[in-house]
């Protein structure tokens, strides 16, 4: 079955997009994984269902977070990006282990909501100033044009006698030509004079109970005297000047209430927020030691899980319809360790398999953004065309699953230090021999990575 999706930045229109799609979608990026990957289609298929019910009962269906369980490398995190970016939501990526309980150094967990809505902010300010963006323009040439050729004295454009008079036709003659210059890029050596607003705001931390964090309050809203208005003259080329002007103007035309509202609602209706290494803080109450610092993460974690209301400098944000995915490799910890709070708060729990030779092979290849295909695209951008025989490319992913079997098993990061390995001289010579082609055989992989695994001790610290 073939489906023809849009770009990613038009992917906030796939609200029709079955289960089904959504995993052939997310088999673009990920290999294998089939359970995660059909756990985390039915929860964002049952987000746009609730959002296509009656608001007083689709208040009540609260998401069904997940709870991914498997080693470190084998598409945990890549899955709920992905799927982040499918639906065009709001995503952020926390570590369990960063946070602690109050009375330890720490971040506070309300901070991940914080992101997450600040990521939101981004995302609506992005679209908001696409939609401004052919006006900006309009007014940013109309700027270079005065700053180009000055109005007359007595001529002011709004000026509708003066305009009409007949000596004021040379200069609108001469300004037509210079936006024709303009347009075609004959005047982009020029340089002008544009005033620009100071930015550099000092940035100010303060000392919680729960450690060091941002300080919400802005205080350029607070002193507006003192930062508000502040300016400075800087002499810069036309193009230069354009990408300053643009950015002023598409804030001005921007309305900042209207982001903030907006990506507020953003994330309590569509927000995702991956916790990784949640099996790091699992642990029960033992009296005394770290156990007691790892329930207190859990039990500051759970009121965000089952529905709070966190303050941001945006405003309120209700944690309610938040889809939560939380991952851990629970090698050491059970699921069971965690408190039965939070177990229960998490009721779809998936297992991810280790991956395969086969695996490893389909993933340096397949993907749209397989590592082979990095690779290739950055050497041919110095005119160096690499390619791989299927021996070559079976035997990186033969070394790889060696070396994890004989060291720690990091999954498909270790097909990274692999193909650095491989391509290591090619790299390093880059175009400076001149536009070539360079054919990677198995026996070649194997003369690079053969000594390197042979010395286990070398390979922990190189492979």
């Amino acid at each position: 079955m073939t489906i023809h999706l849009p770009a990613a930045e038009d992917l906030r229109s796939l609200d029709g997009l079955t289960p089904r799609e959504i995993v052939a979608e997310l088999d673009r990026y990920v290999v294998g994984q089939n359970a995660a990957k059909r756990a985390v289609a039915v929860a964002l298929r049952n987000r746009i269902r609730r959002q296509r019910l009656p608001p007083e009962v689709g208040a009540e269906v609260m998401p069904k977070n997940i709870l991914m369980i498997g080693p470190t490398g084998v598409g945990k995190t890549e899955i709920a990006r992905r799927l982040a970016r499918l639906s065009g939501s709001p995503f952020v990526k926390v570590e369990a282990s960063k946070f602690t309980e109050v009375g330890y150094v720490g971040r506070d967990v309300d901070s991940m909501i914080r992101d997450l809505t600040e990521t939101a902010v981004d995302m609506v300010r992005r679209e908001k100033q696409a939609e401004v963006r052919d006006k900006a323009n309009r007014n940013v040439e109309e700027q270079l044009l005065d700053l180009l050729l000055p109005p007359r004295p007595g001529f002011a454009a709004g000026d509708e006698e003066d305009a009409e008079r007949g000596p004021q036709e040379p200069f609108r003659s001469t300004r037509e030509k210079l936006r024709e210059q303009l347009r075609a890029g004959a005047l982009d050596g020029r340089m002008v004079e544009v005033e620009v607003r100071e930015r550099s705001f000092p940035s100010f931390q303060i000392l919680t109970s729960q450690g060091v964090e941002e300080m919400d309050v802005n205080l350029k809203d607070m002193l507006p005297g003192l930062f508000g208005g502040k300016t400075k003259r800087r002499r810069l080329s036309v193009p230069e000047a354009r990408e300053v002007l643009r950015a002023e103007e598409e804030a001005r035309l921007v309305d900042a209430d209207q982001v903030a509202r907006l990506a507020v609602e953003r994330v309590q209706g569509s927000g995702i927020v991956f916790i990784d290494e949640i099996d790091k803080i699992a642990g029960r109450e033992s009296g005394h030691g770290p156990d007691v610092s790892r329930e207190g993460v859990q039990r500051d974690i759970l009121p965000i899980v089952e529905g709070t209301t966190v303050s941001t400098k945006y405003g309120p944000v209700r944690t309610d319809h938040i889809l939560f995915v939380a991952a851990g490799a629970f090698h050491v910890a059970k699921p069971s360790d965690l408190i039965p709070e939070l177990q229960g708060r998490f009721p779809i729990r998936v297992e991810l398999e280790s991956l395969t030779l086969e695996d490893l092979v389909r993933i340096l290849t397949e993907p749209r953004s397989a590592l082979l295909k990095q690779y290739q695209a950055l050497l041919a951008t110095e005119g160096v065309e690499v390619s791989f025989t299927e021996e070559a490319v079976r035997e990186m992913a033969r070394f790889a699953m060696e070396v994890n079997g004989a060291t720690e098993n990091i999954g498909a990061r270790r097909l990274a230090t692999v193909l650095e390995t491989v391509l290591d001289e090619v790299s390093f010579e880059g175009g400076q021999a001149g536009p070539r082609a360079v054919r990677i055989d198995a026996s070649e992989v194997r003369t690079k990575l053969a000594p390197l695994v042979k010395d286990q001790d070398l390979s922990r610290f190189i492979l």
